[in-house]
């Protein structure tokens, strides 16, 4: 079958969750086009802002994609979430014409991701000439701490 034809017949009657990956795709190219980010950060629905000084943080809106059979969001959405956080946070932080990319990142999973909506916030611990460390909390729609991630960004030229 043509992808064409596919995709029209996903459009036009495929089920609500279908749809929604449609869109989400769309989504993650449109950002990647107008934005640059990675096709992940659009496919995630990532927008990230400064909330106080050296904090940054993304809302993640949970779409069905993301959890897992249990109904939670998956583990490795979550890590991602904290990657990107800690990695925007990092990358915003250096001299143009410099960037950062993960070279070691540890989480801990403290409960269950439910709700609506995940937020992140990552603060940066140390920054060197070669290496930053930055750390990220993670937190459900309720508020509550659902994962802590640590990670070590390399600085290229």
């Amino acid at each position: 079958m043509e992808l064409w034809d596919e995709l029209r017949r996903v459009a036009e009657a495929g089920t609500e969750e279908e749809r929604t990956l449609l869109r989400l795709t769309l989504q993650a190219i449109r950002q990647k086009r107008e934005r640059g980010s990675a096709y992940l950060s659009g496919f995630l629905g990532l927008s990230g802002e400064f909330v106080e000084e050296g904090v940054y943080q993304f809302r993640l809106p949970v779409t069905p994609f993301m959890l897992n059979r249990g109904g939670s969001v998956h583990g490795g959405i979550i890590a991602s979430l904290a990657d990107s956080t800690i990695g925007s946070l990092i990358n915003k932080s250096l001299p143009g014409g410099k960037r950062a990319v993960t070279a070691e990142m540890k989480v801990n999973y403290l409960r269950p991701g439910k709700g609506g909506e995940l937020v992140s916030r990552a603060r940066l611990i140390h920054r060197g000439r070669r290496l930053a460390v930055g750390e990220c909390e993670i937190f459900d729609g309720g508020g509550r701490r659902i994962a802590l991630s640590t990670a070590t960004f390399y600085i290229l030229d």
